[in-house]
């Protein structure tokens, strides 16, 4: 047995030191010195002792925790492995866990719709993509449906057609076919379905223009063909317009700069 002759607080706020008979025991946060309506006078045995260490360690992680949540929302999956950082014991994770949810300072669902706000006005993320960081962070799927209820089909062609023109004006100097190749293929690395570039294509294309396309081919197939002259005769055209095809040049163009300048091919 000991009795309570002095509590101190601490510098730090909201913490305090517990003497008994006169000596140093243990330190204690304000709310387990409530819990357990500590104060002077009071006499403690080794086991009560005991379970006011424990309460205060699992009062310490929880604090923890409110410091790792004041600077942004995070998953029930965020915080548990920042517990299991910490290396907070086992038994604490699952009270501190339920704390948290009944202040709804953790919340799954609000996360997820948080992140889908967020994702539908900062960036050119598609729905796959979402939902995949979403899986990523362990949140159900019904929470992930919900919450990319809010990325309309509308909404998602305004921002595929905002990507679109940027990976157009990335890729203005290949054959329009490999641009519209390079565009639905980065449409559909950022996650958004395989159909929409379909859907955007004549709003987003730009006007074909003709002398630079031109330009270009005549450039690379002069390059082409010198690079396939170790083939003669039809093995060396067919090289040469597979070379071309793989670039993404369209194969009547292709033949007709192979017919203007057949004269002078050797």
């Amino acid at each position: 047995m000991g009795q309570i002759t002095k509590i101190e607080a601490q510098k730090r706020r909201g913490r305090y030191n517990v003497y008994l008979d006169g000596k140093y025991a243990f330190p204690v946060a304000e709310s387990v010195l409530i819990k357990f309506r500590l104060m002077k006078g009071l006499e403690l045995d080794k086991k009560q002792v005991a379970a006011i260490t424990t309460a205060d360690q699992q009062a310490r992680a929880y604090s923890r925790m409110l410091d790792y949540l004041a600077h942004q929302l995070r998953t029930e999956s965020d915080i548990i492995k920042k517990l299991h950082d910490l290396e907070i014991p086992e038994q604490f994770i699952a009270p501190i866990m339920q704390k948290l949810r009944d202040q709804h300072l953790v919340d799954d669902h609000e996360y997820a719709a948080s992140y889908v706000r967020t994702a539908m006005i900062t960036s050119f993320k598609g729905p796959g993509v979402i939902r995949q960081h979403l899986r990523m962070k362990k949140i159900g799927e019904n929470d992930i449906d919900d919450a990319l209820a809010q990325f309309t089909p509308e909404q998602q062609q305004a921002n595929a057609s905002k990507l679109a023109e940027k990976l157009f004006r990335r890729y203005r100097n290949q054959p329009l076919r490999r641009q519209e190749q390079k565009v639905r293929q980065g449409l559909l690395t950022k996650g958004y379905a395989g159909g929409i570039f379909d859907q955007i294509r004549d709003q987003v294309s730009p006007q074909e223009d003709l002398d630079q396309q031109e330009d270009l081919l005549a450039k690379t197939a002069e390059k082409l063909w010198r690079r396939y002259r170790r083939y003669t005769g039809r093995d060396r055209i067919q090289h040469f317009k597979q070379g071309m095809y793989r670039r993404g040049f369209d194969l009547d163009r292709v033949q007709v700069w192979l017919d203007e300048q057949e004269e002078g091919l050797s």
